[in-house]
């Protein structure tokens, strides 16, 4: 197969790309950086450098490819950070059909059936929405869960105050999801000739922040790291003083809160959709551990 992918060579795309070409298949990786050309030639891929929201490219890159996984960057920018992300969607949209692909397999985030109460992830449900009015395509909503890899985010705050925490509880159920687990599912979606189900939910473990504060703590060396809840205030205010653009501070606070009323998780619990992923919480923290450092 020909297969086409959008995200560069990140957390998933890495993994999904080194998958898909040790299965034999003929890869384009697309990416808006030229110092990745090289790279991704490396892999045994070809390389599509350019800009994400520009269609005409992104067609180009998409001819004759039999599926793409479309991956759209996070955080475009510090403002209009919704409306960005819609608009990378709307122009991959629009190259889908122009190159007349048949199967595509989308990187979107639980909380996704949400229009709001749930920041950033407001730009997937767009997208999702938008890619609902193709006709012709075979498309799979992978809805993720949160990424293991957001906590390298803490590592300043543990190291600075000695506790890690956010603006929802201790006791809340977390689905949680590893970059590489995601790779699996895609790479097994872009390779399926049946059309499956149209929205996957992919989750490698559910464990409250407290459990999480824990593994993560003993694995570091300090076993009684404990999980604060912030006020929605407190969140944002302590994203600011990071250096994090308002927007998206005030983003993530609103994320925060849709998961501590229960809101993002809602579809995911509703649709008793099974955990698939193998990598649990106590093989990440060594992860952590070494990133630690």
């Amino acid at each position: 197969m020909k297969i086409t992918i959008t995200g560069s060579l990140g957390n998933v795309g890495s993994h999904l790309s080194k998958t898909l070409i040790k299965a034999g298949h003929q890869l384009t990786i697309v990416s808006s950086a030229e110092e990745r050309k090289s790279a991704i030639e490396g892999l045994g891929a070809s390389a599509a450098i350019g800009s994400i929201d520009d269609a005409k490219f992104l067609q180009e890159a998409f001819a004759g490819s039999d599926a793409v996984f479309a991956m759209t960057p996070p955080n475009l920018g510090g403002q209009n950070v919704v409306a960005n992300t819609t608009r990378v969607g709307k122009a991959i949209a629009e190259a889908i059909e122009g190159a007349g692909v048949k199967r595509v397999v989308m990187l979107s985030s639980i909380g996704a059936d949400l229009p709001e109460n749930n920041g950033p992830i407001a730009g997937m449900y767009q997208i999702e929405k938008i890619y609902d009015q193709i006709k012709n395509v075979s498309f799979t909503y992978l809805r993720a869960g949160f990424f293991y890899t957001n906590f390298y985010n803490d590592i300043p705050l543990i190291k600075g105050v000695g506790i890690i925490g956010a603006n929802y509880p201790g006791t809340l159920a977390i689905p949680l999801a590893h970059p590489n687990d995601i790779a699996a599912v895609a790479a097994k979606q872009l390779q399926s000739e049946t059309e499956g189900d149209r929205v996957r939910y992919i989750v490698s473990d559910i464990r409250t922040p407290n459990e999480i504060s824990s593994v993560l703590g003993k694995a570091i060396g300090k076993p009684e790291l404990p999980w604060v809840e912030f006020t929605d205030e407190q969140s944002l205010q302590g994203m600011v003083n990071a250096g994090i653009p308002e927007e998206v501070a005030g983003l993530y606070t609103e994320m925060g809160a849709g998961m501590r009323k229960g809101l993002i998780p809602a579809d995911f619990q509703h649709r008793g959709s099974a955990i698939e992923g193998k990598i649990k919480l106590e093989d990440f923290a060594k992860e952590f551990a070494e990133n630690f450092e």
